[in-house]
């Protein structure tokens, strides 16, 4: 069964037959391990990672990775912050973290003065917060084990005489 999940992990579009010849179970025994690990909650969403510098038409989002020291609640922790933290539409990640701060918030706006707006009115007046740091991504590498870049270039220095 795990053998199943990690291959839907690398390729969710791989059909419940090639999952079958590659793992020696019957098509029907594959489609029973895939909605039960649906009907658990293992498997939560399917979907398409896109590359933002090759999508036509784009309307370039700004992201922002904050940094959040809280202040836990009791009989509550962390959680309950957290949980009005990832209601916002804004917030795509939410992370508790160790070190120096609780929380990580990855979010997404259109502008940068969106984003701010965001960490000034939203986010740091939530009863809690102590203090927040923003970091905003100038450029993706490479995120959950997919590169962004062509590693097809040529990265050989020049030479000269």
């Amino acid at each position: 069964m795990e053998e199943i999940l990690q291959l839907l992990k690398d390729n969710a579009r791989l059909s419940s037959e090639d999952i079958a010849a590659m793992t020696k179970k019957t098509v029907e025994e594959v489609n029973q391990i895939i909605k039960k690990f649906e009907d658990e909650g293992v498997i939560l969403k399917y979907s398409a990672i896109l590359n933002p510098d090759k999508v036509a038409d784009k309307k370039e989002k700004v992201r922002a990775i904050i940094e959040i020291q809280v202040t836990p609640e009791r009989e509550h922790g962390f959680d309950a912050i957290a949980e009005r933290i990832y209601r916002f539409p804004e917030v795509k990640t939410v992370n508790l973290m160790s070190g120096g701060y609780d929380l990580q918030v990855i979010l997404e706006g259109e502008t940068i003065q969106e984003v701010a707006f965001f960490v000034a009115r939203k986010l740091s007046t939530l009863n809690g917060v102590k203090s927040t740091k923003t970091h905003f991504v100038l450029k993706t590498y490479k995120e959950n084990d997919v590169l962004y870049v062509d590693e097809k270039k040529d990265r050989r220095e020049g030479v000269t005489a």
